[in-house]
């Protein structure tokens, strides 16, 4: 018979195991930074895409794993991956969700050249190293780090990286759960981007996950009339005539209202605020009928975006020579919606505001609204690793939008929460410049992503 030493010691031994004590997390931490830093060398701007080159290279890695994967492509060149990490079939599996393409970047601003994933400071720099790239290497190194250790958690882990987010992605996403989504076997939840762990001013920490996404709906503006010489001018021609329309759009009152989901998420962000911000978050909607706050709190770009349906102009098009009056001109429109208005409402106050009917209002892209409860088992095993790490846990409103509204269309429940520590400053670079990550985080980041996978069993 062992003795009771011996079955202690056993004991200890599995639980280790169990738990997962025997990762080394620096060494994942490294591994994790080359594998990004090689990813970011893999060009997948977006248009073209490209993704093919992605999907190879993670297929790769997989491989070396052990763990199996498939590429899918869409279009030629246009691609995504599917990598799955059996479970116990305990239950339902859990989609790991990330995009392959990148926006693209103008390297001569940027202080680091953006396809080379260069480490200075403590960062890594390179287009996509948050947006998106960084979150495939974290979820793809949680996989890797629970199949070393031989656990099996009790449901099956999918990694799905899919093309064409930045513009959509209906030949990515869209094009995958129409086609393939019984690949899924009724996975119940999928971490996506559209959240993270936010630094706050006073060094509190907070795990914003994304609940809610504005609707998008991107908009060309055009507009007609007669061409001729640039010598002599007219008034009705099509640049005056959209340079007039886009004015009104510019200068247009601000309609300003809090709906439930934004309510929410200032009265979650209150108990962590001092006075008087947090009296104010507490009762946002009240309290922005106090004109000095409203017009502080409206100062605040990423505040403003919270409270009202918001309209940026992105690309203008008009002639191609300085002495050409061109017969039309075109401007594009980056609008979101809040969760409660219709794109036809929004639509009927535009062409309102523009007053101009034979401008012609083009649709390009119209996508869902898009929600998911907090009410769910994934939710509280995030709510259990923020508490072990002293963060509180709000329910975010995205700004933008991402390509859970494909799969929550399907009733699944989607969450954007990418698990690193990110502060305003990284994510203010996201689309921009010198966009980067902490070095430090792609290790710490692999770590929650495990820890949340295993208290989620």
């Amino acid at each position: 018979m062992r003795s009771l030493v011996g079955s202690l010691l056993l004991f200890t031994s599995l639980a280790g195991a169990a738990t997962g004590a025997e990762v080394d997390w620096t060494a994942i931490g490294a591994e994790a930074t080359e594998m990004l830093r090689d990813y970011v060398r893999v060009d997948t701007s977006n248009p073209p895409g490209n993704e093919i080159a992605a999907a190879k290279f993670l297929a790769e890695r997989f491989a070396k794993e052990g763990i199996e994967s498939r590429v899918f492509e869409s279009e030629p060149g246009r691609a995504s991956i599917l990598a799955r990490l059996p479970g116990k079939g305990g239950g339902k599996p859990i989609v790991l969700l990330n995009h392959l393409d990148t926006v693209g970047a103008d390297p001569s601003p940027w202080s680091h050249p953006p396809f080379e994933g260069v480490i200075d400071d403590g960062f890594l720099y390179g287009r996509g190293s948050v947006d998106c790239k960084g979150l495939a290497v974290v979820e793809a190194m949680a996989m890797f780090a629970i199949a070393r250790s031989g656990e099996r958690l009790q449901r099956d882990v999918i990694f799905l990286g899919t093309a064409d987010e930045e513009t959509g992605g209906k030949l990515g996403a869209g094009w995958f759960v129409q086609n393939h989504l019984d690949l899924l076997d009724g996975a119940e939840w999928v971490l996506n981007e559209g959240g993270h762990g936010r630094r706050l001013e006073d060094g509190k920490l907070v795990y914003e996950v994304g609940v809610v996404e504005k609707t998008p709906l991107w908009l060309k503006l055009t507009a007609s009339g007669p061409a001729g010489h640039g010598s002599t001018p007219r008034g009705t021609s099509a640049v005056e005539r959209l340079v007039r329309a886009l004015e009104r759009v510019r200068t247009r009152p601000r309609d300003v209202r809090v709906v439930p989901q934004v309510a929410d998420y200032y009265r979650a962000l209150a108990p962590l605020r001092d006075e008087p911000l947090r009296n104010r978050y507490a009762d946002l909607a009240t309290a922005l009928q106090d004109q000095a706050f409203r017009e502080e709190f409206l100062a605040r770009p990423e505040d403003a975006a919270l409270v009202q349906s918001t309209i940026s102009i992105t690309v203008l098009n008009g002639s191609e020579k300085t002495n050409v009056v061109p017969p039309q001109a075109s401007a594009d429109l980056d609008c979101r919606l809040l969760p409660d208005e219709t794109p036809e409402q929004f639509l009927a106050e535009l062409r309102s505001t523009i007053a101009d009917d034979e401008i012609e209002i083009e649709r390009l892209v119209e996508l869902p609204p898009s929600a998911s409860t907090t009410d769910t088992a994934l939710y509280r095993a995030i709510e259990q690793v923020a508490r072990e790490d002293g963060a509180a846990v709000v329910p975010n409103v995205l700004r933008g939008f991402t390509d859970s509204h494909y799969f929550r269309s399907q009733g699944m429940v989607v969450y954007g929460f990418v698990p690193v520590v990110l502060t305003d400053e990284e994510t203010r670079r996201l689309h921009g410049v010198d966009e980067r990550v902490p070095v430090a985080e792609l290790g710490a980041g692999t770590q929650r992503l495990v820890r949340i996978l295993r208290a989620l069993d």
